[in-house]
């Protein structure tokens, strides 16, 4: 049974950080892309980041990138979204997701996901 526990939400002022965990269970982590998505009300499911089986590809969204960097430690079975600099519109539910994905960004070819973490920032 597959797995992804998010951790590491919360509350920040803007400006602020966070980094956001996602453990994984119950699947050959090193052979799966991990993404992060999020979830505002009202707001489709959107990706934040991806990166690949071995780490060396990742993808940002434009609004994320040069604040947001993802990583992963195979060894852990866990990826990482460390979040600087956040902004207000960044508030969401963030999920992590896995899958054997053809482009890292092609969010119907994430398998597996997580519950979500609430982030909340405030200005």
């Amino acid at each position: 049974q597959v797995q992804l526990v998010e951790s590491g939400g919360g509350s920040v002022q803007a400006g602020g950080s966070l980094r956001l965990s996602c453990a994984a269970s119950g699947l050959t982590f090193g052979t799966y892309a991990m993404g992060w998505f999020r979830q505002a009300p009202g707001k489709e499911r959107e990706i934040v980041a991806a990166i690949s089986w071995s780490g060396y590809t990742k993808y940002y969204a434009d609004p994320v990138k040069g604040r947001f960097t993802i990583s992963r430690d195979n060894a852990k079975k866990t990826v990482y979204l460390q979040m600087n600099s956040l902004k207000p519109e960044d508030t969401a539910v963030y999920y992590c997701a896995a899958g054997i994905v053809g482009g890292l960004h092609i969010i119907r070819e994430y398998e597996y996901w997580g519950q979500g973490t609430q982030v909340t920032v405030s200005s």
